[in-house]
């Protein structure tokens, strides 16, 4: 069983942006000439489009016996537990109860996700915790593929 989600920018994110854009458009017009505030804001539009779609590019997924989130991958073989994680137990264990050698791919748009303990001894993280849009699918993804 594959599970694959991409972490995507949500669209309130997009409107606020945009606005954000119009915005600096009408200040930047009122004090120069228009082609002067087309160029800003085609520059600020193009730059808000390219942070937007380079945060939200991350993936979490499990293909080819590898458990994916973001650039890290690792074996399934070497996932250990693995605990669905509420709003608020994602939050304590990014704050309070956090290690500082866990890999962390969170979104603050996403208020639930998954932690995954790792047993390879070479690895240098204990815990992976990964946020994401379904995490009870992703748990029973991973158990049913570590299974086989």
């Amino acid at each position: 069983m594959d599970y694959a989600e991409r972490l995507t920018v949500p669209l309130r994110w997009w409107a606020q942006g945009t606005m954000l854009v119009a915005s600096l458009w009408l200040a930047v017009l009122a004090a120069t000439p228009g082609i002067v505030a087309w160029s800003v804001t085609s520059g600020a539009l193009a730059l808000m489009v390219a942070l937007f779609v380079g945060y939200g590019r991350a993936r979490v997924g499990i293909e080819d016996g590898h458990l994916r989130a973001g650039r890290a991958h690792i074996p399934l073989e070497h996932v250990g537990e693995v605990a669905p994680l509420d709003a608020e137990e994602l939050r304590r264990q990014a704050g309070v109860d956090a290690d500082a050698r866990a890999y962390l791919l969170l979104r603050p748009y996403l208020k639930r996700g998954v932690r995954v303990d790792i047993t390879d001894p070479a690895d240098p993280a204990p815990y992976w915790l990964v946020s994401c849009k379904r995490p009870d699918r992703l748990v029973s993804a991973l158990e049913a593929n570590r299974a086989h």
